[in-house]
C-alpha cells in the first residue's frame, strides 16, 4: 500500500479504525476467536499445496540485504520476515497432515520476487514487500506483519534535512520497489528537480551514498536504519525527511488459491493473538542481531500496534 502522506494526515488509530470500518466491523469477531480449521481438499488445494504435499518442502524466497526483515548473514538466510514464514511453513505442514515439513531457501530480488512466485520457484516470498493493488494482480498477500514508511538516507555532513534541500541532486532507489515511484511522485509534488538513479538492490543504492555517487537513497525507513546500523561508521549517515508513503509489509504467495490463503491468514492471526509476533518483533528490532550484534532499538511503530488490533489483509490501494 502506498498512501501519499504529504496529502493526507494519517493518525495511527484512524488508520486501523479505517480498516475496521471498511470491512463493516467484521474484524472484531475474527480477532476474538481462533480461525476455524480449513479442511484440505483432495486435490491439495492448488499448485503450491500440491507441491508441498508431494515434497514435504516449503520453498521460501528471501532477500540478500533487507536487514532486519530478510537478509543473509554468514551464508544463512534470516530475519523477522523469514521467522514469520517459518511459522507459516509449519502451519502448512499441519494443515496437510505431513509428519515433517522442511524449508529450503531461494534468494530473490525486488525485480524477480513476483516472477518467482508465479513460476512456482518459491512458495512464500519473505522479504520487505509492500501489499499494493497493482501487485495483487499477480500475487496474494497475508495480513501485514510490519508497517514502514519511505524516507531518504544522506551523509550526516551534508546540510540536507528534507527533500526540498536536494534540488538538483542525484537520488537513488531500488528498481522494482514502490519507493522509486513514490520518490518521483514526491519530488514532482514538491516541484523539486532531482535525477533518480535505479539501483539493483538496497546495498548498491546505500553504497552510492557512502561513496558520493548519489546524494541520497530513498527506501523504507526500517531498511535505511538497518543499513545505517550495519555500516562501519553509522554516525556518518542520517535518515531525513517526512514519510513519503506508508508501506504495509506482507508475505506474498500464489494468487487465487482460497485454501492456501485461509491457512496463511489463520496462522498470522494466531501469531498476533498469542503475541508470538510481538516476541519475534522484539527479537529483531530491540535486541542485538547477527552478524555483528547491532541493535536497532526500534520500538514497534504505533501504526503497526494499532493495525494488529484489527488484523486484516484489506488494503484500499
Amino acid at each position: 500500500m502506498t498512501f501519499a502522506v504529504n496529502r493526507m494526515e494519517l493518525r495511527a488509530g484512524a488508520w486501523a479504525v479505517g480498516l475496521w470500518c471498511a470491512l463493516g466491523g467484521g474484524l472484531v469477531s475474527a480477532w476474538g476467536q481462533s480461525a476455524p480449521p480449513v479442511p484440505p481438499s483432495s486435490s491439495g488445494g492448488g499448485t503450491t499445496l500440491q507441491r508441498i504435499q508431494a515434497s514435504g518442502v516449503v520453498l521460501i524466497g528471501h532477500r540478500e540485504s533487507s536487514l532486519p526483515m530478510s537478509y543473509v548473514a554468514d551464508g544463512v538466510p534470516m530475519g523477522y520476515s523469514v521467522d514469520v514464514c517459518q511459522h507459516i511453513a509449519q502451519a502448512l505442514g499441519r494443515h496437510l497432515k505431513l509428519r515433517d515439513v522442511r524449508t529450503t531457501y531461494r534468494m530473490v530480488t525486488s525485480s524477480t520476487r513476483f516472477d518467482a512466485i508465479e513460476k512456482g520457484e518459491v512458495d512464500l516470498e519473505c522479504g520487505s514487500t509492500t501489499n499494493t493493488a497493482a501487485r495483487r494482480q499477480r500475487v496474494a498477500f497475508t495480513i501485514p506483519h510490519f508497517i514502514a514508511s519511505s524516507r531518504i538516507v544522506v551523509l550526516s555532513a551534508k546540510p540536507y534535512e528534507r527533500i526540498e534541500d536536494l534540488e538538483g541532486k542525484v537520488l537513488a532507489s531500488t528498481t522494482g520497489t514502490t519507493n522509486i515511484d513514490s520518490l518521483a511522485r514526491e519530488a514532482a509534488n514538491k516541484s523539486v528537480r532531482v535525477r533518480i538513479e535505479p539501483a539493483k538492490d538496497h546495498a548498491e543504492g546505500f553504497g552510492w551514498v557512502v561513496s558520493g555517487k548519489a546524494d541520497g537513497f530513498a527506501m523504507d525507513d526500517v531498511l535505511l536504519f538497518g543499513l545505517r546500523a550495519s555500516h562501519s561508521r553509522p554516525e556518518d549517515l542520517k535518515v531525513i525527511g517526512k514519510p513519503m508513503t506508508i508501506e504495509p509489509y506482507a508475505v506474498a504467495f500464489e494468487r487465487n488459491n482460497a485454501e492456501l490463503k485461509a491457512v496463511v491468514d489463520a496462522e498470522l492471526r494466531r501469531l498476533i493473538q498469542t503475541r508470538e509476533l510481538h516476541r519475534l518483533y522484539d527479537k529483531w528490532f530491540t535486541q542485538p542481531i547477527p552478524p555483528r550484534g547491532i541493535n536497532l532499538s526500534m520500538r514497534m511503530p504505533h501504526l503497526l500496534v494499532d493495525s494488529l488490533k484489527y488484523p486484516s489483509d484489506y488494503v484500499p490501494q
